[in-house]
């Protein structure tokens, strides 16, 4: 697998982040508040829909749509979509 992409977002006090490790199989990891709720592993390129919610009274319902290309090395797109709103995710840098 390639380098892992890490992106992040904080909303209303909650941490959401998500880890596309890419290659031939693709792994795609989702945290909230640093716990992980969905992990899956993916097969080629395209659109990969996870879904979540963040603990709030009541809970949140979100969905993060993730964008692998089909060809070359690109940087995946990610996008979260949570109160009527598509926010792009930006990625950030683990040292």
């Amino acid at each position: 697998m390639g380098r892992p992409h890490h992106f992040h977002i904080d909303h209303g006090g909650h941490s959401i982040t998500v880890t596309v490790r890419s290659g031939l199989t693709s792994e795609i990891e989702l945290l909230v508040d640093g716990k992980e709720v969905f992990c899956q592993r993916v097969h080629g390129s395209g659109t990969s829909l996870l879904t979540g919610e963040l603990p709030d009274d009541p809970p949140l319902p979100f969905r993060i749509h993730v964008h692998q290309a089909r060809f070359g090395s690109a940087i995946p797109r990610v996008t979260l979509q949570l109160d009527g709103e598509e926010v792009p995710m930006p990625e950030r840098s683990v040292v």
